[in-house]
């Protein structure tokens, strides 16, 4: 089952949301992305970033536009241990570009999901 944190944070007029949900494989993660964007506002969110770790040993990620978001997630993702666990952070820009804090906002939403998710 997705679960969505929305409006997360707001920076200089970029706004953040963060989703997640078991995920085993990729088919699961489309599954997942899938969902999400059955709101129409995630259709239209510049970025939809996402990593996964699975249980085989693998892992999969996705920039989608936000160069270097998709292994934040993946290396967040690592060190909590969280396997077969798709977390998505979606971003709509605000006008000004962030740069390296764009990051940061990353590492924020991820570390929101982790300890606000539902086990």
């Amino acid at each position: 089952m997705l679960e969505v944190f929305e409006n997360i944070l707001t920076d200089r007029g970029s706004k953040y949301s963060v989703s997640g949900a078991p995920a085993a494989s990729k088919q699961d993660v489309l599954s997942c992305l899938k969902s999400l964007k059955k709101n129409k506002k995630y259709v239209k969110a510049t970025h939809n970033t996402w990593a996964v770790v699975l249980s085989d040993g693998g892992s999969l990620k996705s920039d989608d536009g936000e160069a270097g978001a998709g292994m934040i997630i993946l290396r967040m993702l690592e060190r909590e241990g969280l396997s077969d666990h798709v977390v998505i952070v979606t971003r709509w820009f605000g006008g000004t570009h962030l740069g390296g804090d764009r990051f940061r906002r990353v590492q924020d939403c991820v570390a929101y999901y982790l300890a606000h998710r539902s086990s």
